[in-house]
């Protein structure tokens, strides 16, 4: 029985839209070259803090997530937040 694995951004886009309050915001934006991909994780501006975890620990489990489907394609994946400009 073989089952079909879903590609790394919309793992990672799934597990953020169950963070956040707001899951209708998320986004998460691909820019790939031949071996390296950037996820960049675009949330409304109040849900940053929860993307990103206490002491980064959110963020820190995305990426390891991240990089270790990334092992199984032999594609580098780089997940950063986007944070809104500040005033």
């Amino acid at each position: 029985m073989t089952q079909e694995l879903m590609p790394v951004p919309d793992l990672v886009r799934e597990i953020v839209k169950n963070l956040v309050d707001f899951p209708d915001e998320v986004h998460v934006e691909v820019t790939a070259s031949e071996r390296t991909s950037i996820l960049e994780i675009c949330v409304n501006p109040r849900d940053v803090g929860k993307v990103l975890g206490k002491r980064g620990v959110n963020i820190t489990a995305i990426r390891q997530l991240a990089h270790a489907a990334g092992g199984r394609e032999k594609v580098r994946y780089v997940v950063d937040v986007h944070e809104p400009e500040r005033y």
